[in-house]
């Protein structure tokens, strides 16, 4: 299904014409709003339409050669020299514009004057052309100003939303190496000691970076879908520590259809069997505790860990990459809608994350 533009957008992104709207606009509006003062229809329209000309070349002249050529480069002098010259070129314009082309529509409307009377009489041209010549000028020039502002913002949004995302990607591929360096070392331990439990792991292991690497591309997938990454996770460590582990992984999804950021959770997961499970030598536990619904996710993480000194910073707590890269996945998918908490003590560590889902 193709998504239609904005009618709005789409008028400012054709130049040609959003500047024939705004001419005409000026050409309706002005002489409609004189003609409720004079009373006189035919004509303010026609001083409206002997007013166009000079408007178009003084609006043009300024927008697109004056202010980016001269101002904009600092060139202030030649600036304030040209934009003279230039005014009273476009008055005199205005004028002869004004004294002759209405004559086209109404022959006895005006008395003629020659282009010296015209030339040598500035204050006229200032007092009464002026206004009626610049006040569309500096209209023009404004609503530039503003359009040229929005689309710098709307680009650095474009251009920060790519940074994201790329660092994203570029965080999402991390975790795959990082996991697979874990895993085949766990590997490595069972071939060594000739378990047959090895094939059973490069079969998980399989399945597994199946999903990480082609299933979850997309920004967010089904949550189920990242419990199955983990229940498949877990029984891979299971094989490798067997009694020496226990584990509880209990998780409930209120709603079947809740959609979470991949590659996420099992960060945390993995961070208990690296730095619990392997550390220590016997009586290690670990629960993981998930529960969503379609406004929040819970996700805890309990993890025994050996005997070594107490801390409660978040530094201590969230130790190698695969912590500090779901921090910065959860910054980039989730910014000010998750609240993560983490806790170390002498005997266990404990992480917390809960997630807005609106």
């Amino acid at each position: 299904m193709v998504k239609r533009k904005n009618p709005v957008d789409w008028i400012i992104q054709n130049r040609v014409v959003a500047h024939i709207i705004f001419w005409l606009l000026v050409f309706i509006s002005l002489p409609i709003l004189a003609a409720l003062n004079e009373g006189s229809v035919k004509k303010t329209v026609v001083s409206g339409l002997s007013l166009l000309p000079a408007q178009v070349l003084a609006s043009y002249f300024l927008v697109y050669y004056q202010v980016p050529k001269l101002l904009f480069k600092k060139k202030y002098f030649w600036f304030g020299v040209n934009f003279l010259i230039s005014v009273y070129v476009f008055l005199v314009i205005s004028k002869l514009s004004g004294t002759y082309l209405p004559k086209l529509f109404t022959p006895k409307y005006y008395e003629p004057q020659s282009l010296i009377e015209i030339v040598s009489n500035p204050f006229h041209l200032a007092v009464v052309h002026f206004p009626a010549v610049y006040v569309v000028v500096f209209i023009m020039f404004i609503i530039k100003a503003f359009k040229d502002r929005f689309e710098e913002r709307h680009q650095l949004e474009v251009l920060q939303k790519e940074k994201a995302n790329t660092e994203l990607k570029f965080l999402k591929a991390q975790t795959n190496p990082h996991f697979l360096f874990n895993t085949l070392n766990n590997l490595y331990s069972l071939t060594l000691e000739r378990s047959e439990k090895a094939p059973e792991v490069v079969l998980k292991l399989s399945d597994m970076l199946d999903y990480m690497l082609y299933r979850c591309k997309d920004a967010e997938v089904p949550l189920e879908k990242e419990i199955a990454l983990i229940q498949d996770y877990i029984d891979l460590e299971s094989l490798r520590y067997g009694n020496k582990l226990k584990l509880n992984f209990k998780h409930h999804l209120h709603d079947p259809n809740v959609m979470i950021a991949p590659l996420i959770l099992i960060s945390f997961v993995e961070n208990a069997f690296k730095h619990g499970a392997s550390t220590t030598l016997s009586n290690t536990v670990i629960e993981i505790e998930l529960t969503a619904d379609e406004n929040e996710l819970y996700f805890k993480v309990f993890n025994t860990l050996s005997a070594g000194k107490p801390g409660n910073t978040k530094n201590e707590a969230h130790i190698g990459i695969g912590l500090s890269n779901a921090e910065r996945q959860l910054e980039l998918n989730y910014k000010n809608n998750y609240d993560l908490k983490s806790t170390k003590t002498e005997d266990h560590f404990q992480v917390i994350l809960k997630i807005n889902l609106k």
